[in-house]
């Protein structure tokens, strides 16, 4: 399922409320540091050049729908809670975001100042300063980590990167000192005949240290809840679920489930 306009919707989020998406990546095709094998988007398609929208088209987009929604003209509602950047891929990775970034902000106080801006992420740019900047400037940080362990998030998130760790991506997410949400998605499966299982004891309790660690405001749990390119994935229970948070929830963090 992949998005085909750079604004997009409103459309209703099962965790942000009214939400209008923002797209960075081709409009054509998937473009991640990640391929995960639960993506609705599917798989990467390698491409030598891709083609992103500039800065000036996704600021004359997103103006277009804020002014269709101050109006009551546009057909997908008059309501917004929020500003979302996921979309086709990791929008982080466009060359221009914090200048994006602080358009969008522009924009939403120019027409929409109740809403807030949003950025789903899945950590991999966090090394650089300027994504950071970036996403300090937005209302929400929601920042991916799918397992507490190398294995297991690089058989989940098939990283671009084949030397990515778990530890190199809690290091960056640090910086945040817990002003951000942290996002991971639970599931069973299989894929290239290796299984897959972040619910596993050894597994959760190596995500519970890591969310000690990082001491997020804010942990939303999800499970999958669209057709996956791999098609050999199991959506866990909101039973499972429930049990997976209810550690946290008594220590005090606040656990959010979309099942």
């Amino acid at each position: 399922m992949l998005f085909g306009e750079i604004a997009y919707g409103p459309i209703h989020s099962r965790r942000l409320g009214v939400s209008l998406g923002m797209e960075l990546m081709p409009l054509e095709h998937k473009l991640c540091t990640f391929n995960c094998v639960y993506c609705e988007c599917g798989w990467n398609t390698p491409v030598d050049h891709p083609q992103l929208p500039t800065r000036s088209e996704v600021r004359a987009a997103l103006e277009a729908k804020l002014r269709q929604i101050v109006n009551g003209t546009c057909p997908n509602g008059t309501s917004l809670d929020v500003i979302t950047f996921s979309g086709n891929g990791e929008p982080t990775l466009h060359p221009d975001f914090l200048g994006i970034i602080e358009d969008t902000c522009a924009l939403r106080d120019q027409y929409c100042p109740d809403a807030k801006v949003s950025v789903l992420s899945n950590s991999t740019q966090l090394g650089r300063e300027d994504v950071v900047a970036a996403l300090k400037r937005c209302d929400n940080r929601i920042l991916k980590l799918d397992a507490g362990t190398d294995e297991m998030m690089r058989r989940i998130d098939l990283p671009v990167n084949k030397e990515l760790t778990v530890e190199r991506i809690m290091g960056w997410l640090a910086q945040f000192e817990g002003d951000f949400t942290l996002q991971t998605c639970f599931l069973r499966g299989e894929h290239d005949g290796k299984p897959i299982d972040n619910t596993t004891p050894e597994e959760l309790d190596a995500w519970y240290k890591a969310v000690e660690r990082l001491r997020p405001k804010q942990i939303m749990i999800y499970v999958i809840d669209r057709k996956t390119p791999e098609e050999h994935l199991e959506k866990i229970s909101r039973e499972e679920m429930e049990r997976i948070a209810s550690p946290l929830r008594a220590k005090g963090y606040e656990v959010s489930i979309s099942a």
